[in-house]
């Protein structure tokens, strides 16, 4: 009940910080029913995200969140009755219109297939080789944590991708290593939209930098977007802090918060695992593993997984191709047709390309692979081949229920208009210093509210911009602010447990979705502050990027180094003496 009067406390702090001001914009129904329920539309997110702490059911939780939306938006008048009936019966229609939807049909498809392809490296033992492999090199949990990092890294065109694919290949190393998996589950999460959001070519970069676009037009600027994006960079200090956070913990072994039990859990009593998690998540199917007798060859994992990625890389350029071929922009046609393969039409293509219909056509077309190697190999048959693979989907077959609900979710907070209603007490008098750190503080509770960082960019881009432009007209600072947009967003993703990319992480390490909210929110929440501390306001104030990016940076060691505890370090139960663990 505590963490639930600490998201009411910083909800009033910043009602109360920002006041009251309203925007012209086009009046529509989630309006109507922001001005109509006012405070109430926070109502299915803080249910659904304190019930998640309470109760540790992330089903559940999102469930009567659900309910709890569908059943507002059924009220009228006294009739509560009626309101509960139709409520409940809304749930259907909400689970039914994210199941129709292309780009959420495309995730589950794509989780699915990808969990059948895991199983078939698995079956082959790929995944043993590999993992074996990288045990040889990752000799101690540092080397074991950078690897996981680098890996992450590597994976940077997709945020989904990074999530599904890190996690099943370090898995059994990081677990030799007696790192827990919520410590795995973190760098998963902190290294895939992070990444993904300021990689020069990814699945992101299409969509913001139509939202940069559009904002800039509004003022009457017509820009380079991608020039202004790359400009951004600098300023995504959370992006930045978060992967440089993960370095530090890495490298000097401590942790701080629920991630130090969780880690000392692990190093001491070899439990990688909560006990809540090892019921139902962790344990090894045991039908999937190699067969006896077989040669463990790491190309078994590499070229099933090489080709997932190679193939989705083109796969984002050709879809993007015949997408943007198909449309009237008639500029970026004739890159297209002139300069078929240069960084620009690469950059574009990603950008305009459907990142669910890609990943699944490279997931399945990797497990068609992976099926003629087991079979070619005879490792399995062909009918043992499609058993396994459809194992595989069930794994992750409560990712789909998870991730339904979630959309669920987000399609009633939208329907109910809370995002506009916080967007609403946003002020036009705000101090100039502040604003960058107002947007990225408002942008972090509509994403954790929310659970999605694209929804929130799409609402408040179109926002800030002119806002900005109007406080001051220099152009860094009109960056800064559109920076703050779009790491603001990133960072409440991270903090919210109903975030597709936060479930993701925590399934694809193989962790307790609950564990990994606990543990990773107290990094979140440390980053993000040391992100406005010594990142926005610095900034607000005029100091240089070559200054202050440096400082943050230093920030983020200091605190790591000071503020953590050595993992190695345990104390007796007296207290008074500490038995050092050479790991």
């Amino acid at each position: 009940m505590r963490k639930k009067g600490m998201i009411l406390t910083l909800s009033l702090m910043i009602i109360f910080l920002l006041g009251n001001i309203g925007f012209a914009e086009e009046v529509d129904a989630a309006q109507l029913n922001a001005a109509k329920f006012g405070i109430f539309t926070l109502l299915p997110p803080i249910v659904a995200i304190v019930l998640a702490f309470i109760t540790k059911n992330v089903v559940l939780s999102l469930f009567v969140g659900v309910f709890s939306g569908t059943f507002l938006l059924n009220l009228n008048g006294s009739n509560i009755l009626s309101a509960l009936f139709n409520g409940f019966l809304a749930i259907i229609d909400k689970v039914l219109d994210s199941l129709a939807d292309k780009w959420d049909a495309g995730i589950i498809l794509q989780c699915l297939t990808i969990g059948g392809l895991i199983a078939l490296i698995t079956k082959m033992g790929g995944a043993r080789a590999i993992a074996e492999s990288l045990a040889k090199k990752a000799k101690s949990p540092r080397s074991a944590q950078i690897f996981t990092w680098i890996l992450g890294i590597i994976v940077f065109f997709d945020d989904y991708a990074n999530a599904l694919i890190v996690g099943p290949i370090m898995r059994p190393v990081t677990d030799k290593m007696k790192i827990s998996r919520e410590k795995l589950s973190f760098i998963i999460d902190a290294t895939a939209a992070p990444i993904a959001g300021i990689a020069l070519i990814s699945t992101w970069i299409g969509y913001e930098i139509s939202l940069i676009k559009d904002g800039y037009m509004s003022i009457g600027q017509n820009v380079n977007a991608y020039g202004v994006f790359v400009s951004t960079i600098p300023y995504r200090f959370y992006n930045i802090l978060i992967l440089i956070f993960i370095v530090c913990t890495a490298v000097f072994l401590k942790e701080f918060g629920p991630m130090l039990k969780a880690e000392r859990r692990a190093r001491y009593e070899g439990k990688v695992v909560s006990h809540r998690g090892s019921s139902d998540i962790t344990e090894e199917n045991k039908e999937l593993e190699p067969k006896e007798g077989i040669k463990l060859s790491v190309w078994n994992a590499i070229i099933p997984i090489g080709v997932l990625i190679v193939g989705s890389l083109l796969g984002f350029y050709y879809n993007g191709y015949t997408s943007i071929m198909g449309g009237e922009d008639t500029a970026l046609i004739e890159i297209l047709k002139n300069s078929p393969v240069s960084f620009a039409a690469i950059r574009e293509t990603f950008g305009a390309s459907d990142a669910s219909v890609v990943l699944f056509q490279g997931a399945l077309f990797a497990s068609i692979v992976a099926i003629v190697m087991g079979v070619s190999q005879k490792i399995f048959t062909l009918s043992e081949a499609i058993d396994t693979w459809v194992k595989g989907m069930n794994s992750l077959v409560i990712t789909g229920v998870i991730l339904l609900l979630a959309w669920s979710l987000s399609g009633v907070i939208k329907e109910l208009g809370t995002a506009k209603f916080l967007v609403a007490i946003l002020s036009d008098t705000i101090p100039k210093f502040l604003l960058p750190s107002i947007i990225f503080i408002l942008a972090a509770i509509i994403s954790f509210a929310t659970g999605t960082s694209y929804g929130t960019m799409g609402i408040l881009m179109p926002l800030t911009i002119p806002l900005a432009h109007a406080i001051s007209p220099e152009a860094s600072y009109i960056i800064m602010s559109a920076g703050a947009v779009l790491t603001g967003a990133t960072f409440g993703d991270h903090c919210s447990p109903i975030s597709d990319t936060t479930i993701l992480s925590s399934m694809g390490a193989g962790c307790d979705h609950i564990d990994h909210v606990n543990t990773q929110i107290v990094y979140a929440l440390s980053v993000g502050l040391i992100a406005i501390l010594f990142g926005y306001i610095p900034a607000g104030l005029g100091m240089p990027m070559y200054i202050v990016l440096p400082i943050a940076i230093a920030a983020i060691i200091g605190t790591v180094y000071f503020v953590g505890t050595p993992i190695e370090e345990k104390e007796t139960e007296s207290g008074s003496v500490k038995d050092i663990i050479n790991l």
